[in-house]
């Protein structure tokens, strides 16, 4: 199935975001500014595809998209500010990385804030409805899986290469026998029956 693109008559950037119920690691988010008449037919949200199909659409973005900027928000900022005012704030600035400057922004999900006074419209699942969003969350997810694979080697035990950080049984009970590392995010609950670590 091919995916539209959401508006056609304007400068158009799709942002969305990667890793907001994860337990370690940043929040990542990414903005894309694709050209007219850009299709494929394999792309959709990040979710629906493969390992394989990601890397290899990775590429392409980045070489036939008008404009494109990833950013990554820190387990600090998170802690700071909540983990969806990070998401926000991580789009936020991937928008104004981007070269060009867009018209409009379309945003993945159901909450923003305005953003330079570009007009937006959140579109509820819109990973898998609107190219250009599918294109941020395609490289929010691969850039932010690297920047996993890479810390993975730094703290192999929480074994973050595969679930990325995510709550899995496999990466709690890694929590519960080595404790939390620096990269875990202090404001989330790490275990179920957690209390309080002394991080």
């Amino acid at each position: 199935m091919l995916l539209p693109q959401y508006l056609l008559d304007v400068i158009e950037c799709g942002t969305d975001e990667a890793g907001r119920g994860c337990l370690a690691g940043p929040v990542t988010a990414a903005a894309v500014i694709l050209p007219q008449g850009f299709n494929n037919p394999v792309l959709n949200d990040s979710k629906k595809l493969t390992h394989k199909q990601r890397d290899l659409l990775r590429p392409i973005i980045e070489t036939e998209a008008v404009s494109f900027s990833v950013i990554h928000i820190d387990i600090d900022t998170i802690d700071k500010i909540n983990i969806l005012n990070a998401s926000i704030l991580g789009m936020q600035e991937s928008i104004r990385s981007l070269q060009t400057k867009p018209e409009h922004i379309a945003v993945d999900g159901n909450r923003f804030k305005p953003c330079d006074d570009i007009p937006y419209k959140c579109i509820i699942k819109g990973d898998g409805k609107y190219l250009n969003i599918a294109s941020a969350s395609i490289l929010a997810k691969t850039y932010r899986d690297n920047y996993m694979e890479k810390i993975h080697e730094e703290f192999p035990m929480y074994n973050w290469k595969q679930n990325k950080g995510y709550p899995t049984k496999e990466h709690r009970e890694a929590i519960r026998t080595h404790g939390p590392s620096k990269y875990h995010r202090k404001s989330f609950r790490l275990l179920p029956e957690q209390y309080q670590f002394n991080f």
